[in-house]
């Protein structure tokens, strides 16, 4: 930890030497005019989805990721999109060189006169390129390599940071600019810098994904025009990185028929449902503790479900090694894969195989209950889409079901009725 000082003119002792800002009035509610937003389309339906709908004018989204995971492919696409439809974009990096930019942007395509770029870390030199410019859009690439000459302290630390946020924050509602900034992620997977960077701007998004695999997940975590949590699916290849649009399809592709140990669930992902494959292995143990892995889901909820089998079922899993694995590379931690990872850890143990074309899904609590879930119809809807016959949930949401063509829907009360099917 290193302690570090910072300017002694502070943002308010700047603002005293402008003109006072007339007073404010409050407004009556029944007079403030409810008016749509007009947003920009990216082209990209993934990104507009996971912003809403588009790009707001006038707002500031924070992108975050891992070194390597293509938040700079993904915006240099944003641009290359954007200035095709006559827009105005300026792009300013602090990393890299014009000449790396254009090498990468060759191998995205085609690019307008619309776009400019600037290599730049000086806020001061970006504030007065952007106030003469006046792009449509601009890409901060990235806010850790942006430096405020009145402030001490190196570039990227926390003062640093929080100054130039808040400058390109004045200069998107002042100007009515939209402004995308990359953020670097600490270890840990948040943005590094000050919490108090993702309060000041209006969308966070999070570039999720193995650098080293070919699906990327773009997860909106905070959005002032929109739902939080949708997410985009995205594939790199060498042209960039292209949209997935069924991730329900890729996320099954290659599953392994009448193999134990395999249950399929649905995960509700914003407003999207995504269908998974659950993998459990469990083994007999050669060790005094067995060992315990989750990938993909919370190893803490993987250890209380096979508790809830020992104690309500008398599954005997004491000297067991236990794995399981979300197959797909993504993340989930939504309860309602409770009763596909419990069903996926019984048929592992069993070696009994699960019907390849039976999806379930429910929250199960300690008492070996299975909850009702929320959004039942679009989850049931998603797996008739893709073949699935049967599908295992909860007893209360049987009767909110409308019927669907070729689906037949098993009402379960406890995870003894989901394991007697098995």
């Amino acid at each position: 930890m290193v302690e570090e000082k910072a300017s002694v003119r502070s943002g308010a002792a700047r603002s005293t030497g402008r003109s006072p800002h007339p007073a404010a009035k409050p407004s009556n509610l029944s007079e403030v005019s409810i008016q749509e937003e007009t947003r920009m389309q990216t082209h990209m339906a993934e990104l507009d989805r996971v912003l809403g709908g588009g790009i707001v004018p006038g707002s500031l989204t924070l992108v975050g990721g891992d070194p390597g995971i293509g938040k700079s492919t993904l915006l240099l696409q944003v641009c290359r999109h954007m200035a095709s439809d006559g827009r105005k974009v300026l792009y300013i990096s602090g990393e890299e060189s014009l000449r790396q930019i254009k090498i990468r942007a060759n191998r995205l395509g085609q690019f307008s006169d619309q776009l400019l770029l600037l290599c730049e870390t000086s806020l001061e030199v970006v504030e007065d390129t952007i106030r003469s410019v006046m792009p449509d859009i601009t890409i901060i690439d990235s806010i850790q390599t942006m430096y405020h000459e009145e402030i001490s302290s190196a570039p990227g630390s926390v003062s640093q940071v929080r100054e130039s946020t808040g400058v390109l924050l004045q200069l998107a509602k002042g100007l009515n600019i939209s402004i995308f900034i990359v953020g670097h992620v600490t270890k840990e997977g948040t943005v590094a810098g000050p919490r108090v960077l993702e309060h000041m701007v209006d969308t966070v998004l999070y570039f999720e994904g193995d650098r080293h695999a070919s699906y990327r997940i773009l997860r909106g975590v905070k959005n002032r025009f929109g739902s939080t949590n949708e997410i985009g699916v995205f594939e790199m290849k060498e042209e960039g990185l292209i949209e997935v649009k069924n991730p329900s399809q890729f996320m099954l592709s290659g599953k392994p028929e009448g193999a134990s140990g395999s249950v399929v669930s649905c995960s509700m992902e914003g407003t999207r449902p995504i269908l998974l494959e659950i993998q459990a292995l469990v083994c007999h143990s050669n060790f005094g503790i067995p060992r315990r892995q989750a990938i993909g889901t919370d190893f803490n909820r993987v250890n209380l479900l096979m508790a809830v089998l020992e104690k309500r079922l008398g599954v005997q899993m004491s000297d067991c090694d236990a794995y399981v694995n979300l197959a797909g590379g993504m993340r989930i931690i939504e309860p309602a894969i409770d009763l596909g990872i419990a069903m996926a850890i019984v048929s592992g143990f069993k070696n009994r195989v699960i019907d390849d074309k039976m999806v379930a899904f429910g929250e199960i609590g300690l008492s070996g209950e299975v909850r009702g879930v929320s959004m039942v119809e679009q989850r049931v809807s998603e797996a008739a889409k893709l073949g699935f016959t049967t599908c295992v949930l909860p007893e209360v949401n049987r009767g909110q079901l409308r019927p669907i063509e070729g689906m037949r829907v098993i009402g379960v009360k406890t995870v003894q009725d989901a394991i007697d099917l098995i």
